[in-house]
């Protein structure tokens, strides 16, 4: 290299990363303020023409679907859907109080280091506002009322937050986990489930059987022991089971339960009902054209996840 040119390319290397720093700080200042705004607004426009319902979809550190998470969404019939990063709730400047629903979307936080969404699930535990943590803020959000919905990485983050099952009531206490797939490998592929149609859960009303796609390596739920998984189902509290196409019972068999969930289990909620978390993707089926045979097979014109965030919609309407 001649000489000098160390310099040169150190210096604008620098300038470079500075450059992106100040670009990703400007971003982030623009989805904060329109999320401010946005809340502002929705504040004032509720008291002058009833009641909007909205939405927060937190991002960053790794989540790669908040914009189909977004969309439904958006299809579903919500008024304001937010998408903020979660550094912003982690220091206070969005909170979770101005929303009526809050949906993790997938992705591969922290890049699963240490666990599959485990990193987020500490830093969401020991984040402060100002006197209290980030978690507490959450848990309040759900004792008042709020709906939370997790999507795979989502699930996996609620799970070891302690937010799902929370079977006693407590919703920082962990009862499960998920784990990697029996498989040893990465599963992407389309599964059929059944619903518990004596759940709780508001998000699957009225929903029989549900055919949506999974894309994930640590999906296979483990509960404390044995006996503490067998009362989840007792308790209606696993939602949704894995199944074969032709039948209505939950199944072990790969590749129908593609990853060896205990008991068939692919989605918990909590007692009352109004937590809910899955290893599939409802975000992932709005519409016939997201299923890879849709110009080869009859469908129908929407979706099954489509339901699941119509439902939460209906909810919030009619509570």
């Amino acid at each position: 290299m001649p000489a000098g040119w160390g310099g040169y390319h150190t210096r604008r290397a620098t300038h470079s990363a500075d450059l992106h720093d100040r670009g990703r700080r400007a971003m982030l200042a623009r989805l904060v303020s329109r999320s401010v705004t946005f809340s502002k607004a929705l504040r004032q426009g509720s008291r002058e023409a009833g009641m909007k319902i909205k939405a927060l979809v937190p991002m960053g550190h790794g989540i790669n679907c908040e914009l189909e998470t977004r969309y439904a969404l958006e299809l579903a019939g919500f008024d304001v859907v937010d998408t903020v990063h979660l550094n912003f709730l982690a220091r206070g400047e969005v909170d979770p109080a101005d929303y009526h629903i809050i949906v993790f979307p997938g992705g591969f936080l922290d890049g699963d280091d240490m666990g599959a969404a485990q990193a987020c699930a500490n830093r969401i535990r020991h984040s402060r506002v100002k006197a209290e943590r980030l978690i507490d803020r959450l848990t309040r959000f759900v004792e008042k009322g709020g709906l939370v919905l997790g999507i795979c990485n989502g699930f996996q983050l609620v799970t070891k937050l302690g937010m799902l099952p929370a079977s006693s009531g407590d919703y920082t206490r962990r009862e499960v986990t998920l784990t990697g797939n029996d498989s040893g490998r990465f599963e992407d592929r389309w599964v059929h489930l059944v619903v518990d149609q004596a759940s709780p859960c508001i998000f699957t009303r009225d929903m029989v059987r549900l055919y949506l796609p999974v894309r994930h390596g640590e999906g296979k739920i483990v509960g404390k022991d044995a006996p503490f998984t067998e009362t989840l189902v007792e308790r209606h509290l696993a939602v949704v089971r894995y199944a074969s196409p032709d039948s209505d019972a939950p199944t072990m068999d790969y590749p129908a339960n593609p990853n060896g969930a205990e008991l068939a289990i692919a989605g918990l909620c909590d007692p009352t009902g109004r937590v809910f978390g899955l290893m599939p993707h409802p975000e992932g089926y709005l519409h016939r054209t997201n299923h890879p045979r849709w110009t080869r097979e009859e469908l129908p014109e929407e979706g099954d996840g489509l339901t699941i965030f119509k439902n939460a919609a209906s909810f919030l309407r009619t509570a």
